[in-house]
C-alpha cells in the first residue's frame, strides 16, 4: 500500500490536493492512504513512514524547505514533491533531491503525470531482486529489503529487514549481480545498500538501523562519490 502525505498550512489548498490525489489513485485502482498535515512540524512528528510527500514551501513556523532538509537527514529514499506558488526556491530544491517542483495552481494533467512517475519509481525500487541458491533451493532476495551483505570466504550473510539469510557465493559474482543497483563494496567483507546509509565518516558507514560498517581507507573517496550518485539518482527535478 502506498502511503502519501500532503503538507500545506492553507487548509483549503491541503484538502483540495489530497482530494485530487485520492481521485487519481482510485482511477489507477491502487491501494493507498493519504494523510493531511497543516505544518512541517506536524508532518515530522507523524509516526508513519510515507513513500511520497507533497510539500508546500511557504508555510508559517517551519517552512517546507527546512522540513525537507530534516526529512532527508533521516531518510534518503522518500519522494519529495514541492508544491509552491513561487519559482523562487527551484534551485534550493536540488539540495534536498526533490523529485519534482510543481507551481500552483497545479493542472490535473500535470498532477496525474507526476504522481504516476512517482509511483513507478517506488514500484521499481521495491521489486528489484536477485535469485540465490542454498541446499538446492532457489530464493528471491528483494534488494529493497537488504541492508548489507557480509562476505566470509565463500559464505555470504545477507542482513535485512527479515533478519539474516546465509548462502554460498563468490564475491566477484555477487558484485556483478549488484552492479548499478545502489550497492557499494566499502570493504573486502561488506557490500552495503547505499539507500540505508544514514551518515558516515572516514572509518565507517552508519546505517539507518544503527549498525556501523567499516570503510576501507582506499575505498573512502569512491564511497563518497557513490553517496553523491545515489542521491542524484533517487532525487532530482524531472
Amino acid at each position: 500500500m502506498l502511503s502519501i502525505a500532503v503538507c500545506d498550512d492553507e487548509i483549503v489548498e491541503c484538502c483540495s490536493m489530497a482530494k485530487r490525489i485520492k481521485a487519481i489513485m482510485e482511477e489507477m485502482k491502487l491501494p493507498y492512504i493519504v494523510r493531511q498535515f497543516r505544518s512541517g512540524r506536524e508532518l515530522l512528528q507523524a509516526l508513519e513512514s510515507f513513500d511520497i510527500i507533497f510539500l508546500d514551501i511557504i508555510m508559517h513556523e517551519l517552512d517546507g524547505m527546512k522540513t525537507a532538509q530534516i526529512i532527508r537527514e533521516k531518510a534518503s529514499d522518500k519522494i519529495l514533491i514541492f508544491v509552491s506558488s513561487s519559482r523562487e526556491y527551484v534551485f534550493e530544491a536540488y539540495d534536498v533531491e526533490a523529485f519534482q517542483y510543481l507551481l500552483k495552481p497545479v493542472e490535473d494533467r500535470k498532477l496525474r503525470k507526476v504522481l504516476q512517475k512517482a509511483i513507478l519509481k517506488t514500484e521499481k525500487r521495491s521489486q528489484e531482486y536477485i535469485v540465490v541458491s542454498r541446499e538446492r533451493q532457489k530464493k528471491k532476495l528483494f534488494l529493497d529489503d537488504i541492508y548489507y551483505f557480509e562476505i566470509k570466504g565463500r559464505t555470504v550473510d545477507v542482513h535485512g529487514r527479515e533478519g539474516m539469510f546465509t548462502y554460498y557465493e563468490q564475491i566477484g559474482e555477487l558484485e556483478n549481480q549488484l552492479w548499478d543497483k545502489g550497492f557499494f563494496r566499502c570493504h573486502k567483507s561488506y557490500l552495503i545498500n547505499m539507500k540505508y546509509v544514514d551518515g558516515y565518516n572516514r572509518q565507517e558507514a552508519i546505517l539507518e538501523n544503527g549498525e556501523r560498517i567499516v570503510i576501507a581507507k582506499r575505498r573512502y573517496e569512491a564511497f563518497c562519490q557513490m553517496v553523491f550518485e545515489v542521491m542524484r539518482e533517487n532525487g532530482g527535478i524531472l
